[in-house]
């Protein structure tokens, strides 16, 4: 039989049967308990509830942590940067619960207990994801049909608005003076001339260049399609200048290298709150300045959404000014 009763702003069911698991749930209205305790009763009645209910009592939240990591995320193009966050999910206490009895409200405690850490909204929102996926993947595929997704109901944080700092030539000359790497200088010149992620300046090849066309291809990037980027006169003339040297790549370095240097020359030059990524930022605002269009600037960036590139897209409103006249 289903009992009812309302703790702080929610209303909590629970469901007590012989030879069953107790089972409750919290939910913001009554209404919404009463559709659930209906469902479970109606499934306890006719025995759908029996053999899944009492397996997924036994099995914990790391058990298919451990699966997901090594049958799903191993699959994936950034499976390293996923499998972080499942080592992270794996080392909370969370893990050790049963799956059938992680609810919403043990998601959202943990939700507020990282934003009580400083974590990023970027970040608490990528971590969901992932417990997410788990469950979803576990009730369409694994078996567990009747596991409810807890994340389904925790509110996200909010992501605050595009970073709005833009990179003036002082700031840059300065950056490229105080770095100690000798590639720092073209890369970051390539950077702002097309907007490149540092991902795929590090994965360029020499024969992804078309000199003739004026054009860079990179068949992967972050969206995982492929994309061609045309070259400025100061992009081509910095390629035609570098040497080759027999190797398939222009830059014998790797992404978070370039991270590396760039945050050093910063602290060197005393600059603050500067990243390798306004780059791109500082790139699509000067290619929007340049009087391109949407399409145009989107066909560079790679961008699919406005949405997305009004994020990456700060005008100076001096340059605007001037077109005014």
């Amino acid at each position: 039989m289903a009992t009812f009763r309302k703790r702080s702003n929610a209303w909590q069911v629970r469901i007590q049967r012989s030879g069953y698991p107790d089972q409750s749930k919290s939910f913001k209205t009554r209404s919404e308990a009463v559709v659930w305790a209906r469902k479970i009763e109606s499934e306890l009645d006719s025995g759908v509830f029996t053999q899944q209910h009492i397996a997924n009592s036994k099995v914990l939240l790391k058990d298919l942590l451990e699966r997901y990591k090594s049958e799903v995320t191993c699959h994936k193009k950034h499976s390293s940067a996923e499998a972080y966050r499942i080592n992270f999910w794996l080392r909370h206490t969370i893990a050790n619960q049963p799956i059938s009895s992680i609810k919403s409200s043990d998601i959202a405690k943990w939700r507020d207990d990282r934003v009580k850490l400083g974590r990023s909204p970027n970040t608490i929102r990528l971590e969901l994801a992932v417990l997410s996926n788990l469950f979803t993947v576990a009730a369409n595929e694994w078996g567990y049909e009747n596991l409810t997704n807890p994340t389904t109901k925790v509110k996200l944080p909010k992501l605050p608005s595009g970073r709005i700092k833009r990179l003036s030539d002082e700031e840059f000359e300065l950056i490229i003076q105080n770095s100690c790497s000798p590639l720092l200088r073209p890369i970051a010149i390539l950077a702002v001339e097309t907007g490149m992620r540092r991902s795929e300046i590090a994965s360029i090849e020499w024969g992804h260049i078309n000199l003739i066309k004026r054009t860079l291809l990179i068949p992967i990037t972050k969206n995982g399609e492929a994309r061609e980027v045309p070259l400025s006169p100061v992009a081509l003339d910095l390629l035609k200048s570098l040497k080759n040297e027999g190797d398939s790549q222009v830059f014998n370095i790797t992404a978070h290298a370039i991270s590396i240097a760039f945050g050093r020359a910063c602290k060197r030059a005393k600059l603050t709150n500067l990243h390798f990524h306004d780059l791109r930022h500082e790139a699509i605002s000067r290619l929007f300045e340049r009087g391109l269009s949407l399409p145009e600037v989107a066909t560079i960036s790679g961008h699919k959404t406005w949405t997305m590139l009004r994020r990456y897209t700060h005008l100076s409103a001096e340059n605007i000014a001037m077109k005014l006249c």
